[in-house]
């Protein structure tokens, strides 16, 4: 089994990236499992919502409590190369390590950029003006995301276009594949 992370800010074009390689492998989302307990507990999945409850499962469970239910969905997979969409901390890059050893791909884009993407993107989730914005933010770092994306092995610049992006993606993860 191969896996490989994906990680950037909200609105740096992880989406997108993971688009362009999603026939070489599946996609494990970490968010996913935050939306999971949203829609157990029949409340609303908008940005505000999803942060508290990402909060709520990390203090009540530990920083790693995502990381760790996404490593028990992972162990049940056959799949040859899985992709791990959203890791926010050292804390889950070390406790994925526990089980594998993996490269870190990040998504880097320019501010300005990010701020257009997200609010032309209108997810649930997303914010929908600049407060909400410099809050979710703020939670993503306070996470720790800031020193996952500095410590990830691979950093891809998406300041260009969706093609553009898609093309860097696939090569990069095309060479790990290759040389896993």
């Amino acid at each position: 089994m191969k896996i490989l992370a994906i990680v950037g800010l909200p609105g740096s074009g992880k989406t997108t990236a993971i688009e362009a390689i999603m026939d070489l492998g599946i996609v494990v989302t970490m968010g996913d499992i935050v939306r999971g307990e949203a829609k157990k507990k029949n409340i609303e999945p908008s940005g505000i919502n999803l942060g508290k409850i990402a909060q709520r499962l990390r203090r009540d469970e530990g920083s790693g409590i995502i990381a760790k239910k996404c490593v028990e969905l992972i162990i049940k997979k056959t799949d040859e190369i899985i992709f791990i969409d959203g890791i926010r901390s050292l804390s889950e890059v070390n406790i994925f390590r526990k089980f594998w050893k993996f490269p870190i791909i990040a998504i880097i884009v320019d501010e300005k950029k990010r701020l257009r993407r997200l609010f032309k993107r209108l997810r649930s989730d997303d914010p929908k003006n600049l407060e909400e914005l410099k809050e979710r933010d703020m939670r993503e770092l306070k996470f720790g995301l800031d020193k996952v994306v500095k410590a990830a092995d691979y950093k891809i610049k998406n300041n260009s276009t969706i093609d553009d992006l898609k093309k860097k993606t696939r090569a990069v993860v095309l060479k790990i594949i290759q040389n896993y």
